[in-house]
């Protein structure tokens, strides 16, 4: 169960490190990654949509750590690839970022990520 501080500080936050284990090495690699929120659920998109290799790790291992500003939580991860799904978190994305942000950092758009913080 996600840490309440954890779920407070994420409204006034742009970006989290996201922590997954690399699929072949085996070791823990962090990332500053974009999120959005919707109640006590993350959607993350990964820069290079399905090619991305923290998108690969996360489909080879689901178990993710999230970290802001000293908050940090373990969860599960459920790659998306819908894409009905994925782009209703891109546009969610375009609407916390803005259009041009997103659809500039974000050449790929096939993949998402959904994180329940229960």
């Amino acid at each position: 169960m996600a840490d309440q501080d954890f779920i407070a500080v994420l409204e006034g936050s742009r970006q989290i490190d996201l922590t997954v284990t690399g699929r072949r090495s085996g070791r823990e690699i962090t990332n500053p990654v974009w999120f959005v929120q919707e109640g006590r659920t993350l959607y993350l998109v990964p820069i290079h949509g399905s090619d991305g290799d923290w998108y690969k790790n996360v489909q080879h291992l689901p178990k993710v750590r999230l970290a802001v500003q000293g908050n940090e939580v373990r969860a599960s991860a459920v790659p998306l690839s819908d894409p009905a799904k994925v782009a209703q978190i891109l546009d969610a994305f375009r609407a916390k970022y803005g259009a041009a942000a997103v659809d500039a950092y974000y050449p790929k758009q096939d993949a998402a990520v959904e994180i329940p913080l229960d």
